[in-house]
């Protein structure tokens, strides 16, 4: 008699080719119980030649970057050169938060929580422009404290102090903090700190550490009305049929701490392994990390880390990420691991990336734990 047995592998790809209408995603799910990890792999890395996916293919993974500057920042907060109250104007000089409302007195707490109302230098219409759009340089690499440049003037987005308003500027202060207090480089930082005795040795802050090319899948962006408005196409790009722009060429080194790190799956999931375990962190530091507080709708936030609410697999903790040309997921729930990499990327299109409904409006989560669980 044959098994009625439903096989979690065989109905995760099926979910997965239903969610791939461009680009391609990999998917990563791992189980820190047993070790077990499996890699699933749709659509492709060149459209245009239908090249596959392998494992070592390296996405831009957005505010995941968050998280392990987060984790820096607790770990100085440990060691004692660094407290959660301290604020902007006792490790940065004057000429870093000139001219930017609220950021000579946001405290390393509100910083990590996204609550020191200070304006998101990437939703300033100019930087958009240059930084993503029509003035695009594809070879230019900013400068750490250079987007700070586009927010020097009166708010214009941001609520008072207290109130949630997620903003890129405040990982881009903290990224500054770190290099103050260590005077070294945060990738330097982050490297030591967690990509080395971590071992993901195919994850880096790209346009500030050696990547290899070969490595690097093309890079796709939604193209709609609503990016060509606010950011328009640089002439330095091509389009990919009617839907998408190809934006390979393009780096993320204007993202910098805020979310500019390249990996791999295998990496990501190690890194969530490690976060699920403790790994990284002392147990109160853990708990300020967790001190969750209402964001958005199905979201809660920590300290750089993100509490996600579903229906039918109940709370997750994690990232998103979206950058040019990316998009990106880590979640991890018990034993269970979860990344989502795809090169196509959503900012600034006005619709949602593949990655993003798989994980918030599909049954992919409690399927996902089925076969860790296996």
């Amino acid at each position: 008699m044959a098994s009625t047995k439903v096989d979690p592998t065989a109905t995760l790809n099926a979910l997965l080719a239903q969610h791939v209408q461009f680009g391609g995603l990999i998917t990563g799910i791992a189980s820190t119980t047993s070790g077990t990890t499996h890699i699933l792999k749709k659509g492709y890395a060149d459209v245009l030649q239908e090249l596959p996916f392998d494992d070592d293919h390296q996405f831009g993974i957005g505010s995941i970057t968050k998280t392990f500057v987060a984790v820096v920042v607790l770990q100085l907060i440990e060691e004692g050169k660094l407290l959660l109250s301290d604020n902007v104007s006792h490790h940065l000089s004057e000429a870093v938060y000139r001219d930017i409302d609220c950021m000579a007195d946001a405290s390393i707490k509100q910083l990590l929580s996204h609550r020191a109302g200070i304006d998101n230098w990437e939703a300033d219409p100019v930087w958009l422009v240059n930084g993503r759009g029509r003035d695009i340089r594809l070879s230019y690499i900013w400068e750490h404290a250079e987007t700070l440049d586009y927010i020097r003037r009166p708010k214009r987005f941001a609520p008072e102090p207290g109130t949630y308003y997620y903003a890129d500027t405040n990982y881009t202060i903290l990224g500054l903090i770190i290099e103050a207090v260590t005077q070294s480089t945060a990738a330097a930082q982050i490297r030591r700190r967690i990509l080395d005795p971590l071992g993901l040795h195919r994850t880096c802050l790209e346009g500030f550490e050696e990547r290899d090319e070969k490595n690097a899948p093309r890079r796709y962006h939604l193209n709609t009305a609503q990016f060509r408005d606010s950011a328009g196409i640089s002439d330095k790009f091509s389009l990919v049929g009617d839907g998408l722009i190809d934006v390979t060429g393009s780096n993320l080194s204007g993202a910098w701490l805020a979310g500019g790190m390249i990996s791999t799956a295998a990496d990501l999931l190690k890194f969530g392994a490690a976060m699920q375990q403790n790994k990284l962190l002392k147990p109160d530091s853990v708990a300020v990390m967790q001190s969750f507080q209402p964001a958005t709708p199905g979201l809660e936030m920590g300290r750089g880390l993100f509490r996600l609410q579903t229906e039918t697999a109940g709370p997750w903790l994690g990232h998103f990420g979206a950058v040019l040309g990316f998009s990106a997921g880590l979640w991890w729930q018990d034993d269970c691991v979860v990344c989502i990499l795809t090169n196509v990327g959503t900012l600034q299109t006005g619709e949602q990336s593949a990655m993003t409904t798989l994980i918030r409006e599909s049954k992919f989560l409690g399927i996902a734990l089925d076969l860790a669980s296996e």
